[in-house]
């Protein structure tokens, strides 16, 4: 039961990390989607199984459910891309997209 315990906070310490590494927003929700799907994977295994494998098992699953069920809304409304134009004098610069991108009028 120790070295499950190490393994937890571990395996927390490792979801944090790479949480503040996450560049876009979609990156940012698989990981808190892993994050929180991880846990509850965890929890549910130990209540069902009563053993580390299961609660092992189920931390796998839950991590990876979180992740695709985070990510499979597509962009949210708050996100934004980043588009290239070309000013007059024909320098290209990049800034965020206008509206004319999101509505399919480019």
């Amino acid at each position: 039961m120790r070295v499950f315990k190490f393994a937890a906070i571990g395996a927390v310490a490792l979801t944090m990390g790479l949480a503040g590494c996450s560049q876009t927003p979609q990156q940012q929700r698989a990981t808190t989607g892993a994050a929180v799907g991880g846990v509850g994977g965890a929890l549910v295994g130990q209540a069902i199984g009563r053993d580390t494998k299961s609660t092992l098992i189920g931390a796998g699953a839950g991590a990876l459910l979180g992740a695709v069920v985070a990510t499979s809304g597509g962009p949210q409304p708050g996100d934004r891309q980043m588009c290239r134009y070309r000013a007059p004098n024909g320098q290209v610069y990049v800034a965020e997209c206008d509206e004319r991108y999101y509505s399919g009028r480019y």
